[in-house]
């Protein structure tokens, strides 16, 4: 039973791996230790006190791969998008994920809407392969 649930984890995580458009790389814009973090269990508080916005900065296979948080912004693409899909408020909590902790989009997109002009903006590290594997609910797309 443990080598199924081993093998379905691994599997979740070679799909989100491949699926991921931004790979992060040394030379990537963004600096990931710049940014603020939460875990998944924070978000998942954060979002049931309605205390955030969930930002998914996958590309669409990842979301049909995966699924994507409950209510999260879904961009257009993780360094084009305008900011005109993210919250007016700019003082708002924004959290940002992409596919898992080698993908790089959600970093990409979290530093744009700095520049932006947000003031409260995190990134979910493990992205929504930490999600699922949390067991934490999705939305199919």
């Amino acid at each position: 039973m443990r080598r199924i649930v081993f093998a379905s984890l691994l599997a979740v995580s070679s799909l989100s791996v491949a699926a991921c458009s931004k790979s992060s790389t040394s030379s990537d814009k963004s600096d990931k230790t710049s940014l603020a973090t939460v875990t998944v269990d924070q978000l998942d508080t954060m979002l049931a006190s309605n205390n955030c916005q969930a930002v998914d900065a996958n590309g669409d296979g990842t979301r049909k791969k995966m699924g994507v948080i409950p209510g999260a912004v879904l961009l257009t693409d993780n360094d084009t998008f305008d900011a005109k899909q993210l919250p007016a408020d700019k003082a708002k909590s924004l959290v940002f994920y992409c596919a898992n902790t080698h993908c790089g989009a959600s970093h990409e997109a979290a530093e744009k809407a700095i520049t932006a002009g947000y003031t409260n903006v995190k990134v979910l590290p493990d992205g929504i392969a930490g999600w699922v594997s949390a067991g934490k609910k999705v939305t199919q797309i």
